[in-house]
């Protein structure tokens, strides 16, 4: 390799697309999870001292398009995981469908070079961009699995993991 010449680098695993797409997919399962919950264990249930699917997908909707949007318009915000509108499970599924379209639109206002900057997520998390959308997809994941153990704990099967 001592004749190897740096080039610049052209060539992707994977589209800014392909990537919504991607994450989107989660998301949509995710949000199936959440619709399997029963109202009352959505907010109640818990095993082991963990929070509540409802507390959790209250930090997954804190952070996908708060932070799709710190990533489009270099707005910081702190993080607030408390979203008071969040009393009901109609009402989070409405938020998550929101939630969805924001990062859409977000999403559609970032350059393609934007994804290899680097940025300081919610004022306290510094990354390239590409590496923190990972996270929030790879924390969406986390706890959807933890979900995923309520709902079998409940007698309740899970929508297939693979279905997105």
């Amino acid at each position: 390799m001592e004749n190897a010449v740096a080039t610049p680098q052209t060539a992707s695993v994977i589209t800014p697309t392909e990537l919504l797409e991607h994450w989107q997919g989660h998301r949509s399962l995710t949000r199936r999870v959440i619709e399997a919950f029963p109202e009352k264990e959505l907010f109640e249930y818990s095993i082991g001292g963990m929070r509540s699917f409802a507390a959790m997908a209250q930090e997954l909707l804190a952070i996908a398009a708060p932070g799709m949007k710190q990533v489009a318009t270099g707005q910081i915000e702190e993080l607030n995981e408390e979203i008071k509108e969040a009393t009901s499970k109609e009402r989070i599924l409405a938020l998550w469908d929101q939630s969805t379209e924001e990062i859409n639109t977000y999403w559609a206002q970032v350059p393609e070079e934007r994804f290899r900057e680097r940025i300081l997520t919610f004022g306290k998390y510094d990354n390239v961009v590409w590496c923190t959308i990972l996270y929030f997809i790879d924390n969406e994941i986390h706890h959807r699995g933890q979900g995923y153990v309520y709902l079998r704990a409940l007698g309740i099967e899970p929508p297939a993991f693979w279905d997105r």
